[in-house]
């Protein structure tokens, strides 16, 4: 259980932003999803509880000079110790693993290129080995003349093209950073990932959670991770009411509206 503290003034970050919400308490399922707009208090929440229970994290996020104040003031009843490798995950956290890949990607494509010239100009090199300091440069100059241009710049190349697309990258961040028996903390993780991989991470939550004894908080707008099996949802957007179906929420209604004016396309009919 966690309480969250609401005496204060509440023009002052966070103070007014979960009150605002009606959300002062939160009994956690091994699923529990916080859902709402922009600025509905998702995020502030989830590290609030993170700083709270001093979970790991990759990024830093956006704090005031009260937000210390406001989680030293909240309470959580643990029925057991937060296990080892428990962390939030944001979505800062994958933009920065995307322009990580982006920057070692750069540096390859460079190194490519350079491979390229040296292939051709190795190719047309009238090369004669003089002494034993020489061996090296024949030995690719052979190489280039025995083997196409992209076997020679993969025996040449020392790295790797990372050629997954950033929605797969993203997504085996999550596997990768996801430990058993851990609580994770995922803010909108649906971010840079397309509905068939929303899909599969919404398989793999289900299994971590099901299976390898994971304990889930999630904010989302995703209804493929809102309609997770068993998940307890709160609607920061109803006074933080818990409700009975993800079916009911709104932006799972306007996809549900939209698929159904379009059925007959879908169908095949006009």
């Amino acid at each position: 259980m966690f309480g969250l503290k609401t005496t204060y003034d509440q023009s002052v970050y966070p103070y007014g932003v979960l009150p605002g919400a009606g959300l002062d308490e939160i009994f956690f399922r091994p699923v529990t999803i916080l859902y709402g707009g922009n600025g509905s208090g998702k995020s502030t929440a989830l590290n609030v509880i993170a700083e709270k229970l001093r979970l790991e994290r990759s990024s830093a996020y956006n704090r005031s000079r009260f937000f210390e104040s406001f989680t030293d003031s909240c309470s959580a009843s643990l029925e057991e110790a937060v296990p080892p490798g428990s962390r939030i995950i944001t979505s800062d956290d994958v933009f920065d693993m995307m322009l990580g890949i982006r920057s070692v990607n750069e540096g390859i494509y460079t190194r490519r290129e350079t491979l390229e010239e040296d292939y051709f100009r190795l190719k047309r090199e009238h090369f004669q080995l003089r002494n034993l300091d020489d061996l090296e440069q024949l030995k690719r100059v052979n190489l280039a003349r025995s083997r196409t241009l992209s076997k020679f710049m993969k025996s040449e190349s020392k790295q790797t093209l990372r050629e997954r697309s950033n929605g797969e990258s993203a997504l085996m961040y999550f596997q990768s950073r996801i430990r058993p028996d851990t609580l994770c903390l995922l803010d909108e993780p649906e971010n840079s990932l397309s509905p068939e991989n929303q899909v599969r991470l919404a398989d793999f939550l289900e299994e971590s959670a099901r299976y390898c004894g994971n304990q889930l908080v999630i904010s989302t707008h995703s209804p493929f991770l809102l309609a997770l099996e068993g998940a307890k949802i709160i609607d920061l957007d109803d006074g933080s009411r818990i409700v009975d179906s993800w079916t009911e929420l709104k932006n799972a209604r306007i996809y549900y509206e939209f698929f159904k004016t379009h059925a007959k396309e879908f169908e095949g009919g006009k």
